[in-house]
């Protein structure tokens, strides 16, 4: 049963967290626990395991893909909750991680550098644009508007597997310099 209503109702939602979790993110990530005195202990064993997280939300993405196209909606639906689910917990791990160290700083040198801060700067802008796409999408197979939902699909998907693929390229890069 199609309800564009529910659409509606979870738009002021969807601009609220497309906002929101961005300017939390910076505002956390300017947090240093230690630095403000706790006693605590980094969390230096976060990075690999949110890399990783990263790389299993692009499988699930893809499988998430064939599954639909196989005609297997609920197993599509199973994943892309998944999917939804890495991404949270990347999140979370990233900012607590963050909060509790400190920033790596690249140390490549030459053409790779540059490589570098591109897949970096452009996975960061298209992270913060994914977070509404994501929600528009999720919002309109809830709702069952499955033609407006397979529109904004076409876009949200390269984006997202884009994101959570050079996560684990930006993490594979910088690991090296990790203290």
């Amino acid at each position: 049963m199609r309800d564009q209503n529910l659409e509606q109702k979870y738009n002021k939602w969807i601009i609220l967290l497309s906002v929101a979790i961005p300017l939390v993110v910076v505002l956390l990530f300017s947090v240093n626990l230690k630095k403000m005195g706790f006693a605590v202990e980094p969390l230096s064993f976060l990075p690999p395991i949110y890399a990783s997280i990263n790389g299993l939300t692009a499988v699930l993405l893809v499988f998430a893909v064939l599954a639909i196209k196989n005609g297997n909606r609920k197993l599509h639906e199973r994943l892309m909750k998944m999917a939804v689910g890495c991404s949270v917990a990347f999140l979370g791990m990233y900012v607590a991680y963050h909060m509790t160290s400190d920033s790596t700083t690249y140390g490549g040198e030459g053409v790779v550098k540059y490589i570098y801060y591109f897949i970096l700067v452009t996975h960061i802008v298209l992270s913060v644009v994914i977070i509404p796409l994501v929600l528009i999408t999720y919002v309109r197979a809830l709702a069952q508007v499955f033609d407006k939902h397979k529109k904004i699909a076409k876009i949200t998907f390269p984006i997202w597997l884009y994101v959570a693929i050079t996560g684990v390229v930006v993490y594979l890069m910088i690991s090296p310099y990790y203290v």
